[in-house]
């Protein structure tokens, strides 16, 4: 893949159920100048530890397997650290982006300290805007080669961050 220069955080949750600060995993990808430069992943321990059998289903997160994860708040330093003032991605942007704000808001941390877009780039929108058959992760994924596994929240950053910068690299080719 050509280098751009483009630097960004790609972020997605992982939630325990329907309630959108019952974060169960956090995945970031970090990519500086189109090279990834660092990612962090944690299970977190959501309210009460409280799972919907349908979301552990899916991520196959379980409440064993949260049960001595720290919580939101307590892993809030890193997500701070590596979102802060950073153009930000995600696959549906205005979920992620809103499970950030659902969750910050449940543990009285401060979202505006963040200093975050009010809009995320989304690859859902991107997409779809380049006319894709499927705008679904794991099928663009596909489509462009991309290792995932889907709903773990790492690997769908990683892949969401790697979309990203085809994204780019597709509209550079049209805009020629």
């Amino acid at each position: 893949m050509k280098k751009l220069n483009n630097s960004f955080a790609a972020i997605d949750f992982e939630l325990a159920n329907g309630v959108r600060n019952s974060v169960c995993s956090v995945g970031i990808v970090i990519v500086e100048k189109g090279e990834v430069i660092d990612t962090f992943y944690s299970l977190v321990k959501p309210p009460k530890n409280n799972y919907h059998w349908g979301n552990s289903r899916v991520t196959k997160i379980y409440p064993k397997n949260t049960i001595n994860s720290p919580s939101f708040k307590d892993i809030f330093p890193e997500v701070k650290k590596r979102l802060q003032g950073k153009k930000i991605v995600a696959h549906n942007e205005g979920f992620d982006r809103d499970v950030l704000k659902t969750v910050m808001k449940y543990y009285k941390l401060d979202y505006e300290s963040l200093k975050l877009p009010k809009k995320w780039e989304d690859t859902v929108e991107i997409f779809q805007s380049l006319g894709a058959e499927s705008a679904k992760l794991n099928r663009l994924a596909e489509f462009y080669n991309i290792e995932i596994k889907h709903h773990n929240a790492l690997s769908d950053a990683h892949a969401t961050a790697l979309l990203y910068l085809k994204s780019l690299e597709l509209k550079q080719i049209t805009n020629k």
